[in-house]
């Protein structure tokens, strides 16, 4: 079972991964929350026959750097989608209170920003170093600093690095169960 749950977080990560093939939109387009939701279900319920292996001892059965390689592509590959599926369902709460059309995000280089952060969070706690955590959102926070003083740019932040970490920590936590 452990091997069928290895299979589905690789291929929820291709869904995943899939999603930055299409042409990126202001709006998700139909196709990409279609793909980031299949996504979604394959990795939850990756994490389900995971959870089952490992409660009937059955798990462990897979090499653990096949593990690791699947958890950091998952953590890569699926948080942007996740996270863009986050910014778009918090502009829909906003758009419906707000008077005026929301601008631009007011963040550049969120998406490589979120890569990079994604690889660091998953490897530290990959590594046994969840102290690392803290240190690799302290740079991000840091880097981020000056810009945080515009409300739109802070609340973007929070959202984007909650989402962005959860989906490291979720990846490390499946890999975990797939280990056994």
């Amino acid at each position: 079972m452990d091997w069928i749950a290895w299979s589905l977080l690789l291929l929820s990560t291709a869904f995943a991964a899939t999603t930055h093939l299409l042409r990126p939109a202001k709006k998700p387009t139909p196709a990409r929350v279609l793909l980031t939701i299949s996504s979604l279900g394959l990795a939850i319920t990756a994490a389900v026959l995971a959870s089952i292996a490992w409660h009937q001892g059955s798990g462990g059965n897979l090499p653990l750097v096949l593990v690791v390689i699947a958890s950091v592509a998952f953590a890569v590959g699926s948080g942007s989608p996740y996270t863009e599926l986050v910014f778009h369902l918090a502009a829909n709460q906003q758009a419906k209170r707000a008077t005026t059309p929301s601008a631009e995000s007011p963040l550049r280089g969120g998406l490589w920003i979120g890569l990079l952060e994604r690889t660091a969070i998953v490897s530290t706690l990959w590594a046994s170093w969840p102290e690392g955590i803290a240190i690799v959102l302290a740079i991000k926070g840091l880097g981020r600093f000056s810009e945080l003083k515009n409300h739109k740019a802070a609340e973007q932040f929070i959202l984007g690095t909650f989402s962005s970490a959860l989906c490291a920590c979720a990846a490390y936590g499946i890999g975990l169960l797939l280990v056994g």
